[in-house]
């Protein structure tokens, strides 16, 4: 959108009657607004006047990986030159990008304008240290879907707000070396003859093709990944039947980490870390898999697609190494690395199941977007980057350099590919966003000890194996729902 229609936007927004800030009733919901919601209305018609503050510099807190890959730079270069006319310069807020707005942001320290994830972005809200927006007038609203807009949605008075604006869907994808699969892979492990690897496609043949590729070479792993890590590991528990909270993730005393068949995901988790080494224990996999995976000593791996580049970079690296050009070792590592959607897992949970029927996998996911701090001295400016930034031009350009899926339909079905089938699985159901309540913060201990305690069963002695079945892992994550609701509830 061009920098004088932002104003139109805007000034748009105060002609139209009672304005409800930045969502509509819910449920049709008829009842008066309270103080609270009242204020919010208020804020979204007064601070959002429909007038560019002129000479003003926004700082922006962006994502590490757009900064160092050069996307951002290119971006508040456009933003500056679209807005030169006005004085509107956006700079790099030079901040790390976990920086806690709630505790600094009264204190004048903090960004403009900042780009998280949405359950970092929706602790803020409920504070009031970020602003709801008038996001129905923006040029992205019909282009990005409601799964995405209801993660930065926030419930007061019987009335939605939203606080942030949806850029690009996170979720788990499946990285592999296209050159490590075995030469004769099309005969042994191509079971449908569609010319996809079959480790690609279900996780029991991932699961013996590591078992596999690791007894023909000690050296040598297939699959490999930081079972701790519980963004990437709930995935498995959700896929039967788990999930966080209850009425779709907003209801906080209702936990439900070992619901339906959870244990299945777990039994999944724990024959896969049979499979690694040590290091599946703790975080050294998810440090080091880059390198790995691009001296050839993993095979596979999974990580969130704007992790894309980094892999590419270390791939041309080793191929530099190896004598190419820094063009011949670009154009190499393109070829070889494969970015897709998850393998299907199977219903019995076991990976040798040799008659198995799949069905798609379901992962923990997050929408990253942008947030207006409240404590901006220039909260029009701030949405006019914002509307920039989410433009269908900018999207495309960020899937380009990044890797990443856009939320926005119309980029992601322009970048296509893997960001398509992302968006897609958004669209099905099978990415779970994580709950954007302040709650969501005390999932991740007892999760991460319960992952923990499950990846060293793989290297304990038969006498010594916690989760000898399922009932054991059944019982390991009732008592991670118990320990998660202690910490809301009663340890508070």
């Amino acid at each position: 959108m061009k920098k004088k229609s932002i104003a139109l936007l805007m000034a748009a927004c105060l002609c139209a009657g009672m304005f409800t800030g930045c969502g509509k009733d819910t449920e049709g919901a008829q009842a008066a607004p309270d103080a609270q919601e009242k204020e919010q209305t208020s804020v979204v018609s007064t601070v959002f006047s429909g007038e560019l503050e002129h000479d003003v510099t926004i700082q922006v807190l962006e994502n590490d990986t757009a900064v160092s890959k050069g996307y951002f730079a290119e971006l508040i270069e456009a933003f500056n030159e679209e807005y030169a006319e006005y004085g509107i310069v956006a700079v790099d807020a030079n901040m790390n990008q976990y920086l806690d707005l709630a505790n600094d942001g009264p204190y004048g320290y903090g960004p403009d304008v900042l780009y998280q994830a949405n359950d970092i972005i929706m602790q803020y809200a409920e504070g009031k240290h970020i602003y709801p927006l008038p996001v129905e007038k923006m040029e992205c609203f019909d282009q990005i879907p409601e799964t995405a807009w209801a993660a930065y949605r926030i419930n007061l008075g019987g009335t939605a707000y939203t606080c942030g604006v949806p850029v690009n869907v996170q979720a788990p994808m499946l990285y592999y070396r296209k050159d490590l699969l075995p030469e004769d892979w099309e005969q042994v492990w191509d079971e449908n003859g569609n010319k996809i690897p079959d480790m690609a496609e279900n996780w029991n043949a991932m699961y013996a093709f590591s078992v596999s590729r690791h007894q023909e070479d000690g050296s040598r792993y297939g699959y490999m990944k930081s079972l701790y890590d519980v963004y990437f590991s709930s995935g498995f528990l959700f896929s039967y039947g788990g999930y966080v909270f209850g009425n779709n993730n907003t209801d906080p005393s209702d936990i439900g980490f070992s619901a339906g068949e959870a244990e299945k995901g777990a039994w999944v988790l724990s024959q896969l870390a049979s499979t690694m080494n040590e290091e599946c224990i703790d975080d050294s996999i998810t440090t080091n898999a880059y390198s790995k995976l691009a001296d050839g000593t993993y095979f596979a791996t999974i990580t969130t697609p704007d992790m894309y580049s980094t892999f590419l970079s270390e791939m041309a690296l080793v191929y530099e190494e190896e004598g190419l050009s820094k063009e011949e070792a670009s154009a190499k590592a393109e070829e070889n690395l494969v970015m897709t959607t998850l393998p299907a897992l199977p219903e019995s949970g076991d990976l040798t199941d040799e008659n198995a029927a799949f069905f798609d996998a379901k992962s923990m996911g997050g929408i990253n977007g942008y947030a207006i701090s409240a404590y901006t001295k220039h909260p029009n400016a701030c949405l006019a980057f914002v509307e920039f930034a989410t433009s269908y031009d900018r999207m495309v350009r960020r899937s380009e350099l990044l890797g990443v899926a856009p939320a926005r339909n119309d980029a992601a079905d322009t970048a296509g590919g893997t960001s398509q089938l992302l968006y897609d699985n958004l669209e099905a159901g099978n990415i779970v966003l994580m709950p954007s309540i302040k709650e969501v913060s005390q999932i991740w201990t007892p999760g991460e000890t319960f992952f923990t305690d499950l990846a060293k069963d793989a290297f304990r002695t038969e006498g010594e194996k916690k989760y000898t079945d399922l009932d054991a892992m059944k019982k390991g994550l009732e008592a991670v729902d118990q320990q998660i609701y202690d910490a809301i509830f009663t340890l508070k």
